[in-house]
């Protein structure tokens, strides 16, 4: 999936310079007892078999989130092979802990619905004019940082937005990083200078106070994971260079995952392009990202 994939640091000058062929398309901290459902309209525009997903352009789903376009789990088999894009359809929306699907998914006919526009691919941003501040962002102190400042340091980071709704979209990206913290911590053969960073993609809503309320919902340690923000057009250059592509969608985003992983030595070793639990995995890359061989945990 991924042909070449490579992040070299020149000084200040420069961090990232990639090479990749990964592709993908398709998120508030969730209490694991957390069990709600919702009846949701809209209409089917894609189905995808290898995760047996389907992206649905919905209507509004009161108490929960806007109308926009977002992938959905099916997990009956027959009913996902069943389905036809162009279909209006209503379904239940489930969201039970850490996980959410749908069910009882009924096709419609002769029906007005109040649906988004579809979005439609932004221009890339253009490069900031100053290098040394083209990869400069903001802590969830208020601080600056530049990537540059973790040079030589096992990193993996990863892209969010706080507002997200689904638990197994963005919550569960910062899901894995604190567990993967934790693990990190107490592991006796797991190096020290390890740091996570989560970058929101949500800039105009994920303020550096935004931030901070959220990271401390994940009993986050600030010396090993950081939380920021910035300019839309800095974030953006970031996203693209590690394939990670969002659309604004109304008031949330359209988005794929990117979990990344960079070595020692600036280079990028491993890309995760896909949510879920695998927490014991960047563990893993963790130590072989800096040297050290991965142990079973215990």
């Amino acid at each position: 999936m991924m042909n070449s994939i490579r992040v070299e640091i020149l000084g200040l000058a420069a961090f990232l310079f990639l090479s990749l062929s990964c592709s993908d398309k398709p998120h508030s901290n969730t209490a694991a007892s957390k069990s709600e459902s919702y009846t949701v309209t809209g209409i089917v525009r894609e189905t995808k078999s290898q995760d047996r997903t389907v992206v649905i352009s919905h209507e509004k789903v009161p108490n929960l989130m806007p109308a926009m376009t977002m992938p959905f789990k099916v997990r009956d088999s027959n009913v996902f092979a069943s389905l036809r894009t162009n279909t209006p359809v209503t379904f239940r929306l489930s969201i039970q802990g850490e996980e959410s699907w749908i069910d009882q998914i009924t096709p419609l006919s002769n029906v007005v619905l109040n649906l988004p526009d579809q979005p439609t691919p932004q221009p890339a941003a253009q490069s900031v004019s100053s290098p040394s501040d083209r990869f400069t962002f903001t802590n969830e102190f208020g601080r600056a940082v530049n990537l540059t400042d973790f040079k030589g340091q096992p990193l993996a980071l990863t892209f969010f937005f706080t507002r997200c709704p689904i638990p197994d979209y963005c919550p569960r990206l910062s899901k894995n990083f604190q567990e993967a913290s934790e693990k990190l911590a107490r592991s006796p053969d797991a190096p020290t200078n390890w740091h996570f960073l989560s970058i929101t993609i949500d800039p105009d809503n994920d303020s550096p106070a935004a931030l901070k309320r959220y990271a401390a919902t994940y009993n986050y340690d600030s010396n090993h994971w950081t939380f920021l923000t910035g300019p839309r057009d800095r974030i953006s250059n970031l996203a693209h260079s590690f394939g990670f592509e969002y659309q604004p969608d109304g008031a949330f985003f359209n988005h794929g995952f990117r979990t990344v992983i960079i070595d020692v030595s600036n280079r990028v070793q491993q890309v995760f392009p896909f949510s879920g639990n695998f927490s014991d995995s960047i563990v893993a890359e963790i130590k072989k990202a800096s040297g050290k061989s991965p142990s079973p945990e215990k």
